[in-house]
C-alpha cells in the first residue's frame, strides 16, 4: 500500500507544523509520509525543539520551508492540514490534486509569555494537543483502511 502524503502548514514552519509532522511520521509512518511548511520561512523555535526532545523526538535538524515553494514544485498531497489560527489558514494556497483540507487550530508557541519554565509548560500543552489531534487522525485513517 502506498503511503498518503500529508502536509502540515503554519505561519513560519517553526513549531506547530514541525511538531505535527514529527508526530505523524512517528505514530503512523506506515500509513503516511508527512512534511511541513510555512506561509513564510522562519527559524525553528527552540522551545518546540526542547519539548519534542522531552518525548524522544528530535526536530533540531529540520529546516523551515515555504509552502509556496512546494506549490511551485507541483507536490501532490492527500491531506493538507493547517495548524495555525483561522485567519492565517485562509491564506494557504490550494494544492493541485488535493483530496482533503483540514484545519486544527493551535496557539502559536512564538507568542507564549512568562518565565522560561512557564513558557515551556505552555509549549508542552501545545505539543500534547497536537499529539492528541494526530492520534485521532491516525485512528480514523486506520479505521478506513481496515
Amino acid at each position: 500500500m502506498d503511503k498518503k502524503n500529508v502536509l502540515f502548514i503554519c505561519v513560519h514552519n517553526s513549531a506547530r507544523s514541525q511538531m505535527a509532522e514529527a508526530w505523524l511520521n512517528h505514530m503512523c509512518g506506515n500509513l503516511f509520509e508527512a512534511e511541513s511548511a510555512g506561509l513564510e520561512a522562519g527559524t525553528l523555535n527552540p522551545l518546540a525543539v526542547e519539548v519534542m526532545k522531552e518525548v524522544g523526538l528530535d526536530i533540531s535538524h529540520k529546516k523551515t520551508q515555504q509552502v509556496f515553494d512546494l506549490v511551485k514544485a507541483g507536490k501532490i498531497y492527500t491531506y493538507v492540514i493547517t495548524v495555525c489560527d483561522e485567519a492565517s489558514a485562509e491564506r494557504c494556497p490550494i494544492f493541485p490534486g488535493m483530496h482533503k483540507r483540514l484545519h486544527w487550530s493551535f496557539p502559536d508557541p512564538a507568542t507564549v509569555t512568562g518565565t522560561p519554565e512557564e513558557q515551556l509548560e505552555k509549549v508542552r500543552e501545545i505539543r500534547d494537543g497536537i499529539r492528541s489531534a494526530v492520534e485521532r487522525f491516525c485512528i480514523e485513517e486506520r479505521a478506513t483502511v481496515s
